[in-house]
């Protein structure tokens, strides 16, 4: 299994040495990078987080069901039971103390995505954050949140070891936006 892993790493990262296309569909993802691409509404939203398959990242990890009762920004729920969620690999403009461009947009586009919405939780390494927030990924509905915000140009790609199993394929992901001159891409 680790050496699978880091088959996968190393074709993602060849990827991306190489360069590629920025209108990916999941099945023209970099290799190891297909379930990844396909849990996001470009790629047919097909991520599938029960019995280990597509875009789960730990297949021994069962994801844990909860609702979304509130979106604090583009990159941070607040979900029943009161305890927020930090959506793992992504990082999104701030709305709170110093506004950052596009902040306001990310913030809509996720409560677009998941407020009031019933939402799988899947983690990384990390129980928590610093802060004592939840480290998460996200899914509703077959896409994969944290990747969907990237993709779609909403947030960046920010890897925190030891949560960084996606963290290649959100690299590619938020190349493709840059390239597609998406969200936050497109004043640059």
């Amino acid at each position: 299994m680790p050496r699978l892993f880091l088959y996968s790493l190393l074709a993602c990262l060849f990827a991306l040495a190489v360069g590629w296309r920025s209108t990916y569909g999941a099945g023209d993802a970099p290799s190891g990078c297909e379930g990844v691409f396909g849990a996001t509404s470009r790629g047919g939203a097909t991520a599938s987080v029960g019995g280990g398959g597509g875009c789960n990242p730990i297949g021994h990890s069962q994801p844990v069901e909860v609702e979304v009762v509130r979106v604090i920004d583009g990159d941070t729920i607040e979900i029943s039971g009161g305890r927020r969620v930090r959506y793992i690999g992504v990082d999104t403009p701030e709305v709170s103390g110093n506004l950052q461009y596009y902040g306001p947009e990310a913030t809509s586009f996720n409560k677009k995505l998941v407020e009031g919405r019933k939402v799988a939780l899947v983690p990384d390494f990390s129980e928590e954050d610093a802060f004592g927030r939840l480290l998460r990924y996200v899914y509703v509905d077959g896409i994969l949140v944290n990747a969907e915000l990237v993709r779609e140009g909403y947030a960046w790609a920010k890897a925190h070891q030891p949560d960084t199993r996606y963290a290649q394929c959100f690299a590619a992901l938020e190349r493709e936006a840059l390239e597609a001159k998406r969200g936050i891409w497109f004043r640059q």
